[in-house]
Parts: structure tokens; sequence; C-alpha cells
């Protein structure tokens, strides 16, 4: 029986991958036979994050990308079509937090970054990874979304907003796209341990409330959340799109 989560011969770029749940999800497609793409703002990172992923013996390359600026998006793309000549799985990682605080009190700074980078950046590199994976037959995009998406954190009120925008974006590709074998799907991590999450976990008082309210008790590992992610863009997933996957240790119940 053939391996339904083998990713050999496929090309993968994972956004926001320099640490966190990105690098936990480029480490696993690279170790399941993809070339992996590891991007995010800073180039330093990705690279380290590659020479990691070639050091334990499997393909990968960087290329900074900062998602919230339509420049670098139109480069990464033209990069991967002269470089690889085909894109087939597209993780949508980077996101941008930048404001922790009471909504009101949002100013238009936060907010725009925040939508700029969640919502107009997940947008635009869906887009042109669509025209790609249209051309060659198909392909996988992966939304991370957030279970603030479902029910909005205290003080993360724009965050939580454009995760809800992503659950809703990621329905509308699959509906739209599923005819040209493109399939979309989103995760929805909960409380994660990650330096992205770090306002949460690093406060006593937060963190102590946060885990009453989590039947396992505890914050998840970055590398729990990559088992879901191959899943829905491996084969094991074949008939999956227009998904919301909760991996939230039991939160949202």
């Amino acid at each position: 029986m053939r391996d339904l989560f083998d990713l050999s011969g496929k090309v993968a770029l994972v956004t926001g991958a320099s640490r966190g749940i990105g690098e936990s999800i480029a480490h696993l497609l690279a170790a399941k036979g993809a070339h992996v793409i590891v991007s995010s703002r800073k180039i330093d990172g990705c690279e380290a994050v590659a020479a990691a992923i070639r050091e334990k013996g499997f393909a990968a390359s960087a290329f900074a990308c900062h998602v919230g600026e339509m420049e670098q998006i139109s480069a990464i793309f033209e990069h991967i079509k002269s470089t690889h000549g085909r894109l087939d799985i597209l993780v949508n990682n980077a996101a941008a937090n930048p404001y922790f605080g009471h909504i009101i009190d949002t100013d238009i700074g936060a907010y725009a970054k925040t939508v700029d980078v969640n919502i107009r950046g997940y947008f635009f590199m869906s887009c042109e990874a669509g025209k790609i994976m249209r051309e060659q037959g198909g392909g996988v995009i992966l939304n991370t979304a957030s279970v603030n998406g479902v029910s909005p954190g205290d003080y993360q009120g724009i965050y939580s907003i454009t995760k809800a925008a992503v659950i809703n974006m990621t329905k509308a590709f699959a509906r739209e796209c599923g005819s040209l074998n493109i399939r979309c799907n989103a995760l929805l991590p909960g409380l994660t341990d990650t330096k992205f999450a770090s306002a949460l976990t690093t406060n006593d008082n937060i963190l102590k409330k946060a885990l009453t309210q989590i039947p396992l008790g505890r914050v998840a590992d970055p590398d729990e959340m990559a088992g879901t992610v191959l899943y829905l863009v491996s084969d094991a997933s074949s008939y999956t799109t227009g998904a919301t996957v909760i991996v939230d240790g039991g939160m949202l119940a």
C-alpha cells in the first residue's frame, strides 16, 4: 500500500517558517520528501532553518518574503516559477499580531499591519499560488488560522477578526478552486508555545486562566501542529477541502 503521506517530488512554500509552528511544518514536510522553500521576513532566520533541514539530508531552500508587501509577494512567486517551475503546496503561516490590549484602543497602524499581513497577504499569496497550480493541474493551500477566529481572544480583537476572515477565505477558495483540483483547508491552532504567543504564555495570570479552559491542561508544542498540516497537504486528505481543523487541546469543546 502506498504511503498517503509521501510528498516526494513536491515543492512546498511555507511562510512564517523561521520559527514556531512554521518551522515545525517545514521540517516535517521536508522529512516526508518535499522540497521546502522556507520563507519569512528575514533571510537569516530562513537560511538557518533551511540549513538545519539540509543537515538532516532533506531538501530545502530559503527566500525572504514579507507577505504584507505586495512587491515581495510578486518576487517570491517569480523566484518559484523560474527556479522550480511548479508549486504543489502553499502553507500560509506568516501572521501579524502587533497589538495586545482593549479593542477600542486599537490604533490605525496596528490595524493596518494586522489586516495587511493576515488578510491581504494570505489572499494574494493564495491567488499567486493558485495561478501556478491551475496551470499544472492542481495543488493544495493550507491556511493557519486560529481558534480566535471562532471565539475571539481577550485583548486580541483585530487579530481575532482577521483570523475569522481567514476561515471564510479558506472556504471561498475551496468552493471556487475545487474544479481546478486545488484544495484549500485551514488549521486552527489553540494556545501554542511560540514567541508569537508569548504575551499569553509568559503572563502567569493569563496562562493559568487559559489552562483552566483547556481539557488537556497544557500548552501545545509547535510540533503538535505539524502532523495535522501534513495530513491536510498530502493525499491522505484527497477528498478534504474547505475544512477547518481545530487543534486546541479541547478548548473550544
